[in-house]
């Protein structure tokens, strides 16, 4: 009996800064992707151990995280506000240069681009297909096991 590990997915997002985030959004979004069979990698619960007083700290930090993206098999990046958390699109930067899969969660109406054809700044968009990037794209929790999208056809390949 062959048994297949789950796929690794670097969860970029702000929610970790806020306690009402974390015990909602967070949690909603890290279970969800969870049910699917990913293993989601969460930096605030990975990396959050480093113990802010002393020095360098954010350094570390930092690091890894980038070791984390690194070592992902894809990323998941929530890419909420008007410009997204500068964070998140580091970490999205990095993901796209290392060519992993990249999944975009924005559940944020507002536009944020010169471009008709997206609603983001064209440079979010790179790690995507340019035709089709729709199936990257999630405006919400509920579409995310949609077996027509990307995420869930990713998954579900050995």
């Amino acid at each position: 009996m062959s048994t297949t590990t789950p796929k690794t997915l670097y969860l970029a997002n702000p929610y970790g800064f806020s306690k009402q985030q974390r015990r909602g959004p967070l949690q909603e979004l890290v279970a969800a992707l969870e049910s699917m069979g990913a293993e989601v990698w969460e930096p605030f619960a990975r990396n959050n151990q480093i113990d802010q007083i002393s020095p360098n700290w954010a350094y570390r930090v930092g690091q890894a995280d980038l070791r984390d993206v690194r070592e992902a098999d894809g990323l998941f990046a929530v890419v909420n506000g008007c410009p997204p958390d500068e964070g998140v699109m580091v970490e999205l930067g990095m993901a796209i240069a290392w060519e992993k899969p990249v999944f975009l969660f924005r559940d944020d109406f507002r536009r944020c681009s010169d471009s008709e054809a997206y609603p983001l700044n064209l440079m979010v968009f790179t790690g995507l297909p340019e035709n089709g990037w729709e199936a990257n794209w999630y405006p919400s929790i509920e579409e995310l096991a949609n077996p027509d999208k990307a995420l869930a056809r990713w998954l579900s390949q050995g």
